[in-house]
């Protein structure tokens, strides 16, 4: 009696699943900046009503590092009104648990440049040394 065994590619796996764990949030942070717009406008889009307080002028993309890699979202441009998103906030590009690891690592010993580099293999994005630098100030005066 012949047994198959199965084998599992662990790494293709894994790149897999964030590749859908960021497709996912992704979708899901998109559909939530839309309803923003469509909450701040008072209208759907291509909805036409009378109570509309703004209405849209498209959208630009941002992009956004995560901890499950680098994600582009389709920020709401308004005309007349501004567009304040709970989602994200504006200028973002990073979420803080990569900021913190990035200082975390800082603290513990490793250069700039490392740092530099580690960010690179973990999210495929580079923190500049002066926005780490920054960041380890503000950090060290609340210290």
């Amino acid at each position: 009696m012949s047994q198959q065994i199965l084998q599992v590619d662990q790494a293709m796996l894994e790149t897999t699943l964030d590749r859908m764990v960021r497709r996912s949030v992704e979708e899901t942070l998109n559909a939530m900046l839309d309803a923003e717009a469509d909450e701040i406008t008072g209208a759907a889009r291509y909805e036409r009503s009378g109570d509309r307080k703004a209405y849209r002028a498209g959208h630009y993309k941002r992009d956004l590092t995560v901890k499950a890699g680098k994600m582009s979202l389709k920020v709401p441009k308004l005309k007349g009104a501004v567009f304040e998103s709970a989602v994200i906030e504006r200028y973002r590009r990073r979420e803080e648990s990569v900021e913190e690891a990035l200082i975390d690592m800082y603290l513990a010993g490793v250069s700039t440049r490392q740092v530099d580099d580690v960010s690179q293999l973990l999210w495929g994005d580079r923190m500049p040394s002066q926005t780490l630098s920054d960041k380890l100030k503000r950090i060290y005066a609340d210290i």
